[in-house]
């Protein structure tokens, strides 16, 4: 038998294709750490693991419906990105009123500082009031570790015009965090 390290998620998915349920399992192992980590950046606390968890809830029904004309990392970093939208469509719907940095507190593993707490909310709120292009590129960046030639593969771009985009992005960033109250 292969090590589950060394099957493609290709084959896994094809194993999954055949009727063979539990070779979602593997996928999931692989890729939650990634799918957790790009919601963190974007998502309050409270409901990372709701988003999450909505991701591969998403990803298990519609497995069978992937064609394989990208990545299954690409295919599930849309996914992931279709969600958190849905998560904010619903909660605009909703109109909650906006999560107090209290709430994320009582989350934190003790040991955190405020001063984390609020580095980690001003960068959520200034992530989210910038351009998609721009919130991908960085989230590919620092959420998914991607080198600029994978991020400019991802995106269907050149590596300059990558670097130049990246640039952009985190100047927007910066601006965005040092205009916050």
């Amino acid at each position: 038998m292969i090590p589950q390290s060394v099957v493609s998620d290709e084959h896994l998915i094809q194993r999954f294709k055949q009727g063979d349920v539990d070779s979602f399992g593997p996928l999931y192992e692989r890729h939650v750490h990634a799918v957790h980590k790009r919601v963190r950046y974007v998502v309050p606390e409270a409901d990372v693991e709701d988003v999450t968890q909505e991701v591969f809830i998403a990803a298990l029904k519609s497995l069978r419906t992937f064609r394989g004309e990208s990545q299954f990392s690409t295919w599930l970093r849309t996914l992931t990105n279709y969600k958190v939208a849905e998560y904010y469509r619903k909660r605009n719907r909703k109109q909650d009123p906006r999560e107090a940095p209290m709430a994320e507190a009582e989350l934190l593993p003790d040991g955190s500082s405020d001063l984390q707490l609020e580095e980690r909310i001003a960068l959520r709120r200034a992530l989210s009031s910038m351009p998609e292009k721009y919130r991908e590129v960085i989230l590919l960046r620092f959420s998914d570790g991607m080198q600029f030639d994978e991020i400019a593969r991802n995106m269907g771009a050149n590596l300059e015009s990558t670097k130049s985009l990246f640039r952009r992005a985190v100047a927007a960033l910066r601006k965005n965090l040092e205009n916050q109250p």
